[in-house]
């Protein structure tokens, strides 16, 4: 190799390898401390897209769950008021058959009917109740988002004013237990009420057990998405720890290098002498 002073090889030569190594654990330094894998884009270009995409899914099924959550509350307040109708038919039955007693007297029939009254007024209550504005009881079922592409699934209405529910409506609608024979006639009423209510009931647990499962599954598929999307964009902390001490050491020896090369020129000068 020529001895030469104007251009030096070796320092040139020394001089890019460092710069390599230098950006080698610059790049390592910000994977560490940002703990991901993908500090830019060309680091790994396609998984960056596949990352972005799992976000933003990941970010929709919340949304969705969130949405199965509050419906399942819907529900669930849905029910409290039903297990209150039912309270109140049973006491009505109850009432109904107190009032076909031969020795009840006109006064007593006049204290159940009062009762009977107030426990009409009361289920009449219930079916104007809401939900954040929403009414609990309507003729419609909601429409419940179930998944990130917003697909709906319609749950069982709950309508204690509707069609399917007539028995409801006559036990507290026309009926009476002023005399014993109203009593007879509203007993059979109120009967095909509670069964009207018990299958109201029915459908309304269908609702939470479907609910229930559609976020457990958005629970679950949000995990395999995040374990997904961890693999792509998360760094082995364990192995860039490896290498950031691998490059540390190569910064060093390359600048230590970098400076024996810059002092080899120097050598022209006892020749001079």
């Amino acid at each position: 190799m020529p001895l030469v002073i104007n251009t030096n090889v070796s320092a040139t030569h020394s001089m890019r390898m460092l710069d390599v190594s230098a950006a080698r654990l610059a790049k390592s330094l910000a994977r560490l401390s940002s703990g991901s894998r993908i500090v830019s884009p060309e680091d790994d270009a396609a998984g960056l897209a596949q990352s972005i995409k799992f976000d933003a899914q990941i970010n929709r099924n919340a949304a969705a769950n969130s949405n199965v959550q509050n419906a399942v509350s819907f529900s669930q307040t849905q029910d409290g008021f039903l297990q209150k109708v039912q309270k109140s038919l049973d006491r009505m039955s109850e009432l109904s058959v107190l009032a076909q007693d031969a020795t009840k007297t006109n006064s007593d029939l006049s204290n159940y009917q009062s009762e009977f009254t107030q426990l009409q007024s009361y289920i009449s209550d219930i079916t104007g109740k809401q939900f954040n504005g929403v009414s609990l009881f309507d003729s419609a079922g909601l429409s419940i988002t179930i998944d990130s592409d917003a697909l709906t699934f319609g749950v069982n209405a709950a309508d204690l004013a509707g069609a399917t529910s007539t028995g409801v409506i006559n036990a507290y609608s026309g009926i009476s237990i002023s005399t014993s024979t109203a009593a007879y006639s509203a007993l059979n009423q109120i009967k095909t009420a509670i069964q009207a209510l018990a299958n109201m009931r029915a459908l309304v647990g269908a609702n939470i057990q479907r609910l229930n499962l559609t976020s457990e599954q958005l629970t679950i598929l949000n995990q395999n998405l995040s374990a997904a999307n961890s693999r792509i964009k998360d760094v082995d902390v364990a192995d860039e720890s490896t290498e950031f001490a691998k490059q540390n050491i190569l910064v060093q020896s390359g600048t230590a290098m970098l400076a024996q090369a810059n002092a080899v020129p120097i050598a022209a000068l006892q020749l001079l002498g």
